[in-house]
């Protein structure tokens, strides 16, 4: 029994020197309507690289467009270690497999008008055990291309399918 106490000591120890070391995260200075609710933080920075794909569709009205399907992006750290992928849903994973799906509560077009805008997300859903199974609003900035292809859109384009590569930083608040 003794030995287990001391296990727990030294696990929990080991935990909290791990936590007193990471470095802070600190929320990016971004318009209002992008900021989470006032009691989340920040707890995690993570870096897309990846493409935002496209689809030619035809709208109702007949015209054609470049409609957005999904992101397909890999998820790395500030130095570059793994952290997951973010894909349709939008669904971000993490290595350790938990996943938050988001929904876009706020958009702002960035500054820079030829990458996809900044938006603020809620968590719509969380599973897994993990670093994402606490994530509660999900912020998209400092964005990098990304967006719809200028190629016509067309009958003769229907269904052509473009991946558009981008990068950006997400921000994860629990």
């Amino acid at each position: 029994m003794r030995v287990a106490s001391l296990n727990v000591v030294v696990a929990a120890s080991a935990l909290l020197a791990a936590c007193s070391t990471a470095p802070a995260i600190h929320a990016p200075d971004v318009p209002a309507a992008l900021r989470p609710p006032t009691d989340q933080v920040a707890y995690l920075q993570a870096r897309a690289t990846g493409v935002q794909i496209y689809e030619c569709s035809q709208k109702s009205d007949g015209g054609f467009e470049w409609a957005f399907k999904a992101p397909e992006a890999t998820l790395t750290s500030a130095v570059g270690e793994p952290l997951g992928k973010h894909y349709a849903g939008p669904t971000w994973e993490a290595v350790d497999g938990s996943t938050v799906v988001g929904e876009v509560k706020a958009k702002d077009a960035g500054p820079t008008p030829t990458a996809i805008p900044w938006l603020l997300l809620a968590a719509k859903a969380n599973s897994g055990v993990g670093v994402f199974s606490n994530a509660r609003s999900v912020q998209r900035l400092m964005t990098i291309g990304g967006v719809a292809p200028g190629a016509a859109c067309d009958a003769n384009a229907l269904h052509q399918v473009a991946r558009v590569p981008y990068t950006a930083s997400y921000f994860f608040y629990r």
